[in-house]
């Protein structure tokens, strides 16, 4: 068997904050990701989609430990993560790199693009001409080497993105988390740097964490699809079979929410509808943490949590009633009363 490159074992991420009432202060806890479990193959991109405040980029970051999860376990090429020294896991951090959602902060304004994409070689100790590396990783991107020498206010959002590529790429990693590459990129420009990133995959047999909430993108890209809601993951399975059978009620009505390019079918279908808002992860709600919103909820669902097993769909859905295959993706979801 294939050594996994990433193994997610139960990942909890937990944030203690603040709220004043009245002259008492109170200390809540935010769940913001709660029992994560996936894993991500040599090659593989995994795409993991839902709406903004589901858990997603702090999945991202814990997973590199930019934030310390609370519970958990996370294992890179089978050596675990999780509470190891600093010392061995700056080593590790060669072989594991992000790619920022914001191309504007991203890149210091007061350095040049070279010395960016310099400065994990120089903190890593790299030996060799860091000028020569830098000038190869420009062109590797589609940039010209002498864009080396120039600030990132002269560049466009999209040049911009593949300065953060081109220095995601300079310590050679094997692993990438993609935190919304392409999100506030205009959609002429996201398709070439999607392209880029499939590219650099095959040339380089990159596995990537491709996190996103545009599911049209994440199709295109993702050989594996996760949806999380409220910090907690709905349905995981193949690309294809999820976007042909989605199994659960969230990623039918995530689904029926992406355009489609006939002009006659995107007037004439019926979206689903989700009705009210999303929970406090404070306070989520019991059971099922999309009852709330789910025109399907029943009272168990209010009672016990579902387990993310395969029901009989082809992949794992954490739902007590999945939706069976060829239901209408045009049919209403109202408000439940659980």
């Amino acid at each position: 068997m294939t050594e996994k490159v990433l193994e997610v074992q139960h990942l909890t991420k937990n944030f203690q904050v603040k709220q004043s009432r009245g002259l008492r202060v109170l200390k809540s806890t935010v769940q913001a990701v709660s029992d994560v479990s996936f894993s991500i193959e040599p090659g593989e991109t995994l795409g993991l989609v839902g709406e903004s405040g589901s858990g997603k980029t702090t999945v991202g970051r814990c997973v590199l430990r930019l934030i310390e999860p609370t519970e958990g376990s996370v294992k890179f090429h089978g050596k675990e993560l999780v509470g190891l020294e600093d010392s061995h896991l700056r080593l590790l951090r060669r072989q594991m790199q992000i790619v920022f959602q914001d191309p504007y902060a991203s890149l210091d304004p007061k350095m040049t693009v070279g010395s960016s994409i310099a400065e994990p070689l120089e903190i890593q100790n790299v030996k060799g001409d860091h000028r020569k590396t830098v000038r190869e990783l420009l062109e590797l991107v589609g940039l010209a080497p002498d864009h080396a020498t120039r600030f990132p206010h002269e560049f466009s959002g999209g040049q911009r993105q593949r300065v953060g590529v081109a220095r995601a790429l300079a310590l050679n990693p094997s692993f990438i988390v993609l935190d919304e590459p392409v999100s506030a990129l205009d959609v002429s420009i996201q398709a070439g740097v999607v392209n880029l990133l499939q590219d650099l995959q095959q040339q380089f047999g990159l596995s990537y964490l491709f996190i996103a909430h545009d599911l049209s993108v994440v199709k295109h890209i993702s050989q594996n699809v996760a949806v999380m809601y409220l910090g907690k993951l709905m349905e995981v399975g193949p690309s294809e079979q999820l976007y042909t059978a989605p199994a659960h009620p969230y990623t039918q009505a995530l689904l029926s929410a992406v355009p489609t390019p006939h002009p006659v079918t995107e007037r004439t279908r019926e979206r689903i509808r989700l009705h009210g808002d999303v929970p406090s992860p404070i306070n989520p709600p019991t059971g099922c943490r999309f009852r709330t919103r789910c025109g399907y909820a029943k009272e168990l669902c209010a009672l016990e949590e579902p387990a993310l097993i395969d029901r009989g769909q082809g992949h794992p859905v954490a739902c007590h009633f999945p939706l069976e295959v060829g239901v209408s993706l045009s049919r209403p979801a109202a408000t439940s009363d659980l």
